[in-house]
């Protein structure tokens, strides 16, 4: 009886909702439902890149989207398309969250502070702010299945 309880015990630790560092990585669709993010680890710190854009074509153009907002006149004729747009997210395991990171929003040419949390294996909850996160916006992102 002991050992039956013990192996209950075990199996309701392993499946809680404590989430690991790579619980992250995948591909996540963004709020507005128009682009999706691979998000990937890399020595020990994540980063997310567009794979998918709803439109990836100028309409006016014919071409692909630039990244027409950037400050840096250099970065302005890159493809929005497989753009790295979020950065050196590392995990802190104390916090369940995922902090230090950036993102950039090729909407706006703006980068922001980052911090993630996730709500479940299959939302996101992303926090974008300039300074002290109460200066900021939350969004919440869907894991592509």
């Amino acid at each position: 009886m002991v050992r039956l309880v013990f192996i209950f015990l075990t199996a309701v630790c392993l499946t809680s909702s404590n989430f690991v560092a790579n619980d992250i990585a995948g591909v996540w669709l963004n709020k507005d439902k128009d682009s999706q993010i691979k998000i990937f680890g890399s020595s020990g710190q994540y980063y997310g890149q567009i794979i998918w854009m709803k439109t990836p074509i100028d309409v006016e153009t014919g071409k692909p989207k630039l990244d027409k907002h950037n400050d840096d006149a250099k970065l302005k004729t890159r493809p929005v398309l497989n753009l790295q747009i979020l950065k050196n997210l590392v995990f802190d395991a104390d916090d369940q969250e995922w902090t230090d990171g950036s993102i950039y929003d090729p909407k706006s040419g703006n980068s922001y502070s980052l911090t993630c949390t996730l709500k479940d294996m299959n939302n996101m909850e992303l926090r974008g702010y300039m300074g002290i996160s109460l200066l900021g916006r939350t969004d919440i992102w869907t894991r592509v299945k």
